[in-house]
């Protein structure tokens, strides 16, 4: 979708080349406004307790009917690590505290650009109780009973790296990556 006029100041927006990219700037002098681009941030947790990984089923699309871990989209003015303690909140009931950052997904798309930053979190208390609105289940499930859920792909593949094959400390490119994950400890 292109931008027509511009978000600051209102006047018409047009097509610059700058640092060897086309960008929508604005027209008027008096205003700097440059349109970077569409971006998103994505959060996820890994939440276990007593060998069993939090998870909820997601009632809404994308991913409807699919069981993932819960997650969602940081706010402007919100901190990252405090956006994935408030989805885990919102969409479980759960309380859990950051621990480290466990695998990153980069994916550029042409129409927004998603960057989706998965933690490893410590169970503080709570027993899970889905939204109702995003999720309409939720609980703690070992991964013998996950081979008979429909997991998501992503979540399966978070999974795979953080949890079922732990290769120690840090990110690294995973050289055969599944499901868009570009980045895995």
């Amino acid at each position: 979708m292109a931008i027509n006029y511009c978000v600051e100041c209102g006047h018409p927006m047009e097509t610059r080349v700058m640092d060897g990219v086309e960008r929508r700037a604005c027209s008027s002098e008096a205003c700097n406004y440059v349109h970077w681009g569409s971006y998103s941030i994505g959060v996820g947790a890994l939440v276990m307790r007593d060998d069993r990984v939090l998870l909820v089923r997601r009632a809404q699309e994308p991913g409807k009917g699919n069981w993932t871990n819960p997650g969602g989209y940081i706010e402007q003015l919100e901190p990252i690590e405090e956006t994935v303690v408030r989805e885990v909140r919102e969409e479980t009931g759960v309380d859990a505290r950051v621990i480290s950052i466990v695998a990153l997904r980069d994916l550029p798309r042409a129409a927004v650009h998603n960057v989706y930053i998965a933690y490893e979190m410590e169970y503080v208390g709570g027993e899970p109780i889905p939204d109702g609105v995003e999720v309409d289940a939720a609980g703690f499930f070992t991964l013998e009973e996950l081979k008979s859920m429909q997991v998501a792909t992503f979540t399966q593949w978070l999974l795979d790296v953080a949890v079922r094959n732990p290769e120690g400390a840090g990110l690294r490119k995973d050289e055969n990556p599944a499901a868009n994950g570009y980045f895995r400890t």
